[in-house]
């Protein structure tokens, strides 16, 4: 369970400075058009990763159908509208919804698996929607009005959150990390189609020929995307969506470290008082306090 812990936190930090890999690559090249091609060089080096590790083998007819469901929501669906609804609304609105996926996931875990989440535990999701909110908020002019683009934002956290359920009820033995690989590949052809009728420019794509762009698409694409799906989604089947997701609130931590390092953005007092109440969320969330209390009373 550490170990899973640990690699969680790992993938939360190149989540989070990839976020700023994102802002240089779509200010270069279309967003929708620019994910496809991402998706799809992740999905390939899954699969490759898989045939060296020694996981890989065809799926049954049975599993591709579950592929095929998990991959519409939690590729094509999320990614899309996520793509779609960054357009439309501001950078704090975007915070404040993502950042409310822990609880979401929560909440549907509690309807659809009828797990069962202690008082204790859900403070330590509120803590972190609150230091979300805390460091989203931090230094802007309030939040704006619900637009478009919000609406788009918060079915796209849906969406994802949704296909978390499904990959914790995936037949245990077909190995989650060999299914992201699958739902990547799959889910790349759905958004390159929609790339074709949104945006309709591939050779825009050159432009990733260059040193830098390279680079960074390729951080993007294999340790952010392929390395940071397959770790998450191994990790959802073993320790549970509920308990996996509290740590996507160290994105936003994160994030905010990457855009002050790589693109010079301030970081303010607000996003310290954030921080800890993330921290708090998720050292009460995970169960780790509840570990820590009940190992306790065992001594005593």
């Amino acid at each position: 369970m550490g170990r899973i812990y640990t690699l969680l936190f790992l993938v939360m930090a190149i989540w989070g400075f990839n976020l700023s890999a994102l802002v240089i690559l779509v200010n270069n090249i279309e967003p929708i058009t620019l994910t496809s091609v991402r998706i799809f060089v992740a999905g390939i080096s899954v699969l490759i990763i898989s045939k060296i590790i020694g996981i890989f083998r065809l799926p049954t007819r049975q599993e591709w159908k579950t592929i095929f469901i998990i991959t519409i929501f939690n590729v094509a669906f999320h990614h899309t509208l996520l793509a779609i609804g960054l357009t439309s609304t501001s950078g704090v609105n975007a915070g404040i919804i993502l950042g409310a996926a822990p609880l979401v996931t929560m909440v549907l875990s509690i309807i659809l698996l009828h797990d069962k989440v202690s008082r204790l535990r859900a403070v330590g999701f509120i803590f972190g929607f609150i230091g979300i909110m805390i460091t989203s908020l931090a230094g802007a002019e309030g939040l704006s009005s619900i637009s478009y683009g919000d609406l788009m934002i918060f079915l796209s956290m849906l969406m994802q959150a949704f296909s978390f359920i499904l990959i914790s009820k995936l037949n245990p033995t077909f190995d989650p990390r060999l299914l992201t690989g699958y739902m990547l590949v799959l889910g790349s052809g759905f958004i390159f189609i929609v790339s074709l009728i949104v945006e309709g420019n591939v050779t825009q794509l050159t432009k990733l020929f260059s040193f830098k762009l390279g680079i960074i698409f390729l951080f993007s694409a294999i340790m952010a995307t392929a390395f940071g799906h397959m770790t998450y989604n191994y990790a959802i089947k073993n320790v549970g969506p509920t308990e996996t997701t509290i740590f996507v609130n160290l994105n936003t931590l994160f994030a905010l470290l990457g855009t002050a390092i790589f693109l010079g953005e301030p970081i303010l007092r607000n996003h310290y008082f954030g921080l800890v109440f993330i921290l708090l969320g998720i050292f009460i969330g995970s169960g780790t306090l509840e570990y820590v209390l009940r190992k306790r009373r065992l001594r005593s």
